[in-house]
């Protein structure tokens, strides 16, 4: 059901973090300096693929200013030479065997500043045995092929690992009774989350008491805190890690780099604090890049356009480790989603996950699990039948849909979605477009000879992971702690097991507890990412902060107020069930004038006039496990102009609307929707992390790895509905990530319709000038091919 709800609290609230952000003062690793720190520096392997003949370390050490040159071999000698991925997979601190991608860590320099241990780099001295490399994943199973991780007893060939979901043989009888079959080979391409902060690490062991304090970028604190203690083999309860503000994360600051243990390796090798921030080139070529997916999809309908079945192949180019970062039991994460926001029979996904030798990953960048592959598979294939039926997109989604009444609902591949009411939001993007006068001009601008656009994508996203009887990471439940407690002044003090990355945390989160117990947002302190005072969970990513910690603090807030109802019916003379909650006081029903306010019960719970059976103080702590996802949903649409001479693709008109549940603070949302809708312009038109024959990566600054500005993205437009989650405790289901999920698709969709009249059926993102003129021409490359075109050296298609 959909209903039209205030926000919670304060709608559009100002951020309480921004005073200290907007005027730079903020605290992020690079601004941290400790006592006799010193820095480090990573040599990393010009080659992708290549063994280790030596690595002499001997001219470095006696640079004046080096305080230590460790190499694998050290770490070999320490047990620190591998270390575990977040997929249960390994890949090594620094090489000892061989390097598999280019940027791979060699050896590290500590030195007493930044630029002494750069120099020393160039002072090591290592020979390599270059080795082909692998990067194409449609070669990478070839019997020819060499093999990557040869460091795996047993492995014969470069197979990550295999996975499906649904049902193929109902699949392939839905297949049987269709009347239209359509089928397309379809790449989401290689790109980065490239976070505005790099990553780094500041960690200072002290060998005396045998503390370890790292300052990292990290996006999941406690769980970096749990991986650093299996990999050190220190007690957990002797390390802190601390993550200050963090400029952006995106998922790429997820999982747990190499850097983050030389780093700690450093400090406890020279007893000194050591500091390692990676630079820009370091951070694109070297740490976890985002999808990389070649799909092939399959639809079946009838001949009015009823999807009957959908088929999906997916081969998944996983880089030369599994270091990507979902719960164990979904190793393709959510991709299981890819029947999208439609009514379907039936459905069958399988995948194919390969090794090559680039840079490991495939983080949830800004979605989660795999998500925006899916959505942008179901959303292409659902405009493709449209196409050959000869449909309005609007209509053949509409004839679709899972209908509202159906809810809660159980896809073909087991999903269970919570709540929709996709037609609403249909309409509301509609409404906002003015659909009827978009399709008018759009004929009157043909007739013109000029190249117009529109495309539509509708998403249902599956965020919120996630309920620990079906999803971990390691081994790690994903229920998320949240501490509460009231001072005897009537202020109060939220923890949280989520890291903010520029979400807005310290608003929200207080927005959720003071609507709760009726304090004001401005009286609740809101203390993250320091693992010594906050309570356990693992972080921030999936747009899991709002539906799994929003949830528990809702939760805390709700059991701090129960115990303040029992001191102030006692403070009253009544019984607990005598009183009436109004947002900040209890009072007695039917007495108007007796009432008590939250400050003081606070003052009186750490006073000496309370209940036997009562503790002294305000607080409480709760581990919410959530029973369910929640499943978010929108409806996009695109307008775009192409330039019949040069191809240049200009998005006009970006019309959003989003269904998020119940909604805490519009402007954050706002400002999440705006970021995310430029992301996606991004990813559809210039975005791509691109490799030669050699396996070097060429896209390794931002002068080559194209990131939008104001200057490529429209005023957007945006709009929303409001369908609360039936089981979240307010109703909420997650924001974060929904426009990057949602644009690529529509902005694809709308330049194909644009290019409709020449006959272009097809199109791989990024849709650069140099692909749409070719494909203007004819000439569009196959599906997966290369990049190729005048901007092809530097890995842009």
């Amino acid at each position: 059901m959909s209903v039209d709800v205030e926000p919670v609290g304060h709608g559009r609230m100002l951020r309480k973090e921004d005073p200290r952000l907007v005027r730079g003062r903020g605290t992020f690793c690079d601004d941290l300096t400790l006592p006799r720190q010193l820095h480090l520096a990573i040599l990393r392997s010009p080659v992708a693929h290549a063994r280790i003949v030596y690595v002499d370390a001997t001219a470095a050490l006696a640079h004046p200013k080096v305080k230590a040159v460790v190499t694998g071999a050290d770490l070999v000698e320490r047990g620190l030479a591998w270390m575990p991925t977040l997929a249960h997979d390994v890949q090594p601190v620094l090489a000892t065997d061989k390097v598999r991608f280019q940027g791979q860590e060699v050896a590290f320099v500590v030195a007493e500043d930044r630029y002494a241990a750069r120099d020393a780099l160039e002072l090591i001295d290592v020979e390599y045995d270059v080795l082909p490399p692998v990067v194409d994943a449609r070669r990478a199973l070839d019997d020819d092929t060499p093999l990557i991780r040869d460091d795996v007893a047993g492995r014969a060939d470069n197979r990550c690992f295999d996975w499906e979901t649904g049902d193929a043989a109902a699949t392939d009888a839905a297949f049987a009774r269709a009347d239209v079959v359509v089928a397309d080979d379809l790449v989401y391409p290689r790109v980065h989350p490239a976070p505005l902060e790099t990553c780094g690490a500041i960690a200072d062991f002290d060998r005396v008491s045998g503390k370890l304090t790292v300052w990292v970028t990290s996006q999941a604190p406690h769980a970096h805190r749990t991986l650093f203690a299996m990999m050190t083999g220190l007690p957990e309860h002797k390390i802190r890690v601390v993550s200050p503000d963090i400029g952006g994360g995106f998922g790429n600051k997820v999982p747990v780099y190499p850097g983050y243990l030389c780093a700690i390796v450093g400090s406890m090798v020279t007893g000194r604090p050591v500091k390692w921030i990676e630079d820009r080139t370091e951070n694109l070529v070297s740490t976890a890049f985002a999808r990389d997916f070649h799909l092939h999809g399959e639809l079946a309908a009838t001949s009015d356009g009823r999807i009957l079945g959908v088929r999906a192949r997916v081969l998944a180019d996983h880089g030369a480790f599994n270091a990507v970062a979902a719960p164990a039991k979904y190793p393709g994460g959510f991709f299981g989603v890819f029947t999208g926001s439609y009514a379907v029979d039936a459905a069958h996904c399988s995948t194919t996950a390969v090794y090559t030798t680039k840079a490991p990953g495939g983080v949830a960048y800004a979605c989660s699990f795999r998500i925006a592959e899916a959505v942008y598979f179901i959303e292409r294939m659902v405009d493709l039948l449209a196409r050959e039926l000869g449909l309005d997109p609007v209509e053949i989604r509409r004839r679709n849909f899972i209908p509202t009444e159906a809810f809660p609902y159980l896809t073909a591949t087991g999903w269970v979605y919570d709540s929709g009411d996709y037609p609403r939001a249909l309409d509301e993007a509609l409404r906002i477009a003015d659909y009827d006068a978009l399709r008018a001009e759009q004929a009157e601008r043909r007739e013109r000879g000029e190249l117009m656009g529109i495309g539509l994508a509708f998403f249902t996203e599956a965020v919120g992971a996630g309920p620990r009887k079906h999803m971990d990471i390691l081994g790690l439940g994903m229920a998320d702690g949240c501490e509460l407690t009231v001072h005897p002044d009537g202020r109060a003090v939220v923890r949280l097991s989520v890291q903010t990355q520029g979400q807005g945390h310290e608003t929200t989160f207080a927005q959720i507890v003071a609507e709760e117990i009726g304090i004001p947002p401005a009286d609740i302190e809101v203390v993250h990412g320091d693992t010594d005072a906050t309570p356990y969970g693992l972080g921030t990513y999936g747009s899991r902060s709002t539906a799994v910690s929003g949830a528990a603090a809702a939760l805390v807030a709700r059991q701090v107020r129960d115990k303040a109802r029992r001191i102030a019916a006692h403070l009253l003379e009544v019984a607990p069930d005598d009183l009436e909650w109004t947002k900040g006081s209890f009072g007695v029903r039917g007495i108007p004038t007796a009432t008590v306010t939250m400050p003081e019960v606070a003052r009186a719970a750490y006073g000496i006039d309370l209940p036997d059976d009562l503790e002294s103080g305000l607080d409480a702590h709760v581990s919410y496990n959530p029973e369910n996802l929640t499943f978010p949903f929108g409806a996009y649409l695109a307008v775009v102009d192409v330039d019949p001479g040069t191809a240049v693709v200009t998005v006009r008109r970006f019309v959003a609307v989003d269904d998020c549940g119940t909604r805490i603070n519009d402007m954050i949302i706002e400002g999440q929707v705006h970021r995310g809708l430029t992301d996606g312009v991004g990813v559809a038109l210039m975005e791509y992390v691109g490799f030669d024959e050699h396996g070097t990566c060429l896209n390794a600054s931002l002068m080559d790895y194209l990131i939008p500005t104001a200057l490529e993205v429209p005023t957007w437009e945006t709009g929303h509905t409001v369908t609360p989650s039936p089981h979240h405790p307010i109703g909420a289901k997650g924001i974060g990530e929904a426009a990057t999920v949602g644009s690529p698709p529509a902005i694809v969709n709308a330049v194909l319709d644009a290019l409709a009249p020449l006959g272009v059926t097809r199109l791989d993102m990024p849709l650069t000038p140099s692909r749409v003129w070719e494909a203007m021409q004819g000439r569009a490359a196959p599906p997966t091919d290369p990049p190729h075109g005048p901007t092809a050296e530097k890995g842009t298609p």
